[in-house]
């Protein structure tokens, strides 16, 4: 069964930078795409980034010019580098990896558990 560990989450002041990992292991299929998403309380989950299996790369309008995400060659790590936090960027974020189904279906989602970003100001 797959498993993804999210890791580099913490405290951090307006204008910081973290860079959180997120490391996939355990029969994750093949994977199609990648991505960050983060949810705010009482809010529903939202896309950050994800980089698709074109290799396209979507930003959220908030974090554009700030974030950046990564994906190494093997396709089991990835990356978001967040320069300079707002406050309003503190979240529980979430990693994500698609894979393929059995019909070859871009459909299939792991879930990290989440790691919590805390801008102060």
């Amino acid at each position: 069964q797959a498993q993804l560990v999210e890791s580099g989450g913490g405290p951090v002041q307006a204008g910081g930078s973290l860079k959180l990992s997120c490391a996939a292991s355990g029969n994750i299929g093949r994977v199609c795409g990648v991505g960050w998403y983060r949810q705010f309380p009482g809010k529903t989950r939202e896309l950050v980034s994800r980089i698709k299996a074109d290799g396209t790369t979507i930003y959220a309008d908030s974090v554009k010019g700030r974030f950046t995400i990564s994906q190494d060659n093997a396709k089991n790590n990835q990356d978001l580098q967040m320069n300079s936090l707002k406050t309003e960027d503190s979240a529980v974020y979430y990693c994500n990896f698609k894979a393929y189904d059995k019909w070859a279906v871009c459909a299939h989602d792991y879930w990290g558990r989440g790691t919590q970003v805390t801008v102060s100001s």
